[in-house]
Parts: structure tokens; sequence; C-alpha cells
């Protein structure tokens, strides 16, 4: 086999390594996100203090706007390719509420399967009185500028 085909051949193979399915999932994958690792959540329990927990698994993700009490770990893997809408692959969040005495009371795990669809609303509430018409619109300040007020103006 001549030197040329061996070559040839190689970089097919080559190409075609770049090209598999498994490997361009990677290149096309972001992960975001402050999941702490499993070993980190075993060790917070039911009563442990925000202190605790702080110290452990590290500030959270957000805490919840209505509920102070309410501290959320999460991260995700998204796929983005050129213009397609990106594709969330994999969620995960961690839910951690604490009582008045800002113990640990609940501890709940979430994955993607748990999410669910919303369709928005797209229904428009019409604003009285914010229309202009077609006068009002183009004439409506005719004899309204003042270009020179009454007063001396030293500064020209």
């Amino acid at each position: 086999m001549s030197t040329s085909k061996i070559f040839s051949m190689m970089a097919f193979v080559c190409i075609l390594a770049a090209c598999s399915a498994e490997r361009q999932n990677e290149w096309f994958v972001s992960h975001t996100g402050n999941m702490p690792a499993k070993e980190r959540l075993n060790r917070i329990e039911i009563g442990s203090s925000k202190d605790d927990v702080v110290g452990i698994l590290g500030l959270p993700s957000s805490v919840n706007v209505f509920d102070q009490n309410s501290w959320i770990y999460m991260s995700a893997d998204v796929k983005k390719v050129a213009f397609w809408a990106p594709q969330e692959i994999d969620r995960e969040v961690l839910r951690i509420t604490f009582n008045s005495a800002d113990e640990v009371k609940s501890i709940d795990v979430l994955t993607l399967a748990d999410g669910k669809n919303i369709k928005p609303d797209e229904s428009v509430t019409e604003v009285k009185g914010q229309r202009p018409g077609f006068f009002r619109k183009y004439f409506g300040g005719v004899g309204q500028y003042v270009p020179f007020s009454g007063k001396s103006n030293s500064g020209l």
C-alpha cells in the first residue's frame, strides 16, 4: 500500500472520528450553576443552621424573594448549536427550606423531569386614552412651542 493511500485513510478516519455525535455534544454543551457535590449535600441534616449550610455548601444560587427562608442551589447543562434554539439537557435544583429559628426544615432535590412547561399568556390589555388620533398626533403640538421666553437671555 502506498504512503498516499495510508495518509488518505488516516485523514478519513480522523475526520470521521471528529464528526461522531458523542464528541459533538461535548463541544456545544455549556454548564452553568452552583450545585454542590453529593458528599457535601449528605452532610446537611434537618435541624442544621444557616451558618452550617453556608459553611458546607457555600452561598446559594438564589434566595426566594418572597420567602427569605427558601434557598436554591441549581445547575444546568444547555446545548446551543449555531442559530437553533438552546436545548436544556440536564437540570438539578436543590431547595433548602428553613424554619423561623433558621434551622433546616426540608431538603428537596428536583430534576429536569420535575419541571413543567408553562405557556405564556399572549393576550394584551388595552389601555384607554393612550392612542392619539391622527390630528392630535400630527398637529397636536402646533402653537405650543415657544422659542423665546419673556425672560432676558443674556447668555446668547
